[in-house]
């Protein structure tokens, strides 16, 4: 099968929706491809429609923005403007050759159709919007291969998507404000919060009160959650991080302690939490698997996201970028770089020079956001200390069981000095994952930079499909 669009867009959260949408007002025809059975991301993730929620509206905030960007995604669609590729997971995107590319575009958009994903289909297009989101960042503690310990983006999708609890009394840890709707929307939904562990300290975000202060919504929002906090009789203990999970078939515990500066453990504070379910976070990082395939550039020093102009193009032509994958930094400025990049792409498409006063407004909300999360992210790093803290025997790697033994021999008896040469070592990062949950702990163990690879595939696919003759 094969799907013909001027523009494919990668990723239906609001990046990519967004992104469609001012595209599509503006006369394009979008291919909108997304793995998920409905649209909205994680961000506005919605309940499975066999589950019949009467209220969804009760997960979310910003509902209405939401209720915005599915009307004018429906629209298009009746019209034949956007059509929506639900369960379509993208593996590859690559550059059409010249001969087929004069036919039928620059690109082909290559994804696995349904649950199984054992059937191909292509898309092709003249231009990309990739919108692929982030994921989270997993830094490894003694038991946290224990049942019950899942992310706190996991646990909320969990709530959101399938209305169910991951336990009945959950510990929210780690740092970020991601924290705070989880806890939030695990309390209202009836679990028993026991505590919320942030290891930022406050002091790390009053130091930067100016430039936060630049967003006196999302100030206003952060206290919202606060509120709620207080009303549902969540214990907050700043300045402190979990140690590790107990429990022996499943979670029953965690040992949690305060941090001194440097991220030293204060003597004596260590303290025993029972509890069923450990929803735990350190922040995200930006999706780059399908950027990288094309060869587009990357930057940045926590993790590596995509670099793009103020048109939100990459350095490849024809492929733009928007969203979490050029760094994180929530829903309200993916909303504002998928508006500029839909509007860019439309004029680029239709041959005529792009007006930046035509997106002057979303512009400066870049502006102010980016400045905003840039402030936010240095609050928020994960603590200092926590790879020290790993005794030997703690699992890095789930995926090849490897132990920060031999992540640690590998750099320092045998001398590795990047995650390649770690990985071909210790196999660790080799696995179903391909790294994506253990890198940040093996980069974190061994001091090596937290690089990208380059690969050229973005997920497992079957060989059949690998084997398939390419369509025309």
């Amino acid at each position: 099968m094969t799907e013909r669009a001027h523009l494919a867009v990668v990723g239906a959260g609001p990046a990519g929706l967004t992104g469609a949408l001012a595209a599509a007002d503006r006369g394009v025809r979008v291919t909108l491809v997304d793995a998920a059975e409905q649209a909205g991301g994680q961000f506005y993730r919605q309940p499975a429609r066999a589950l019949g929620a009467r209220r969804p509206e009760a997960l979310h905030h910003q509902w209405r923005t939401w209720e915005r960007l599915r009307a004018g995604v429906e629209r298009h669609i009746v019209t034949g403007r956007i059509t929506h590729l639900t369960e379509h997971h993208v593996w590859c995107v690559e550059r059409e050759p010249a001969h087929a590319a004069r036919a039928a575009g620059s690109f082909a958009v290559h994804a696995l159709r349904g649950p199984a994903q054992e059937e191909g289909v292509t898309v092709r297009a003249h231009a990309v919007l990739l919108a692929t989101g982030g994921y989270e960042r997993v830094l490894p503690f003694p038991g946290w291969t224990l049942p019950g310990v899942v992310t706190a983006g996991g646990a909320q999708a969990m709530l959101k998507g399938g209305l169910v609890l991951p336990g009945r009394t959950v510990v929210v840890a780690g740092t970020g404000p991601l924290l705070l709707p989880v806890a939030t929307g695990l309390a209202a939904a009836g679990a028993r919060v026991a505590a919320l562990v942030e290891s930022a300290a406050p002091g790390a975000l009053l130091r930067r009160a100016p430039a936060l202060a630049a967003e006196p919504g999302k100030l206003a929002e952060g206290a919202w959650y606060a509120g709620r906090l207080l009303r549902h009789g969540v214990r907050t203990l700043p300045r402190h991080t979990v140690l590790e999970a107990h429990g022996g078939d499943r979670l029953e515990a965690v040992t949690v302690a305060a941090l001194e500066q440097g991220g030293r453990i204060r003597p004596g504070s260590a303290r025993r939490i029972p509890c069923d379910t450990l929803a735990v976070g350190h922040g995200m990082l930006p999706h780059t698997d399908l950027a990288e395939t094309l060869g587009c550039a990357l930057s940045g020093t926590d993790g590596p996201a995509v670099r793009v102009d103020d048109e939100q193009r990459t350095d490849v032509p024809g492929v733009w970028a928007a969203g979490e994958s050029t760094g994180i930094g929530g829903a309200a400025l993916a909303l504002a770089e998928g508006h500029i990049a839909g509007r860019s792409i439309a004029a680029r498409l239709h041959g005529i020079a792009p007006d930046p006063h035509a997106w002057a407004a979303a512009a400066r909300a870049r502006t102010r956001l980016r400045t905003f999360f840039a402030a936010l992210e240095a609050a928020y790093a994960p603590p200092a200390g926590w790879a020290q803290r790993l005794t030997d025997d703690t699992v890095v790697c789930r995926c090849e069981e490897v132990t920060a033994g031999a992540v640690r021999t590998a750099a320092g008896t045998l001398g590795a000095g990047d995650l390649r040469t770690v990985k071909l070592l210790t196999r660790a990062g080799m696995g179903w994952c391909q790294g994506r949950m253990c890198a940040p702990g093996v980069a974190g163990l061994t001091g090596c930079p937290l690089t990208a690879d380059r690969r050229p595939f973005a997920r497992p696919v079957p060989l059949g499909v690998l084997a398939a003759p390419p369509d025309n």
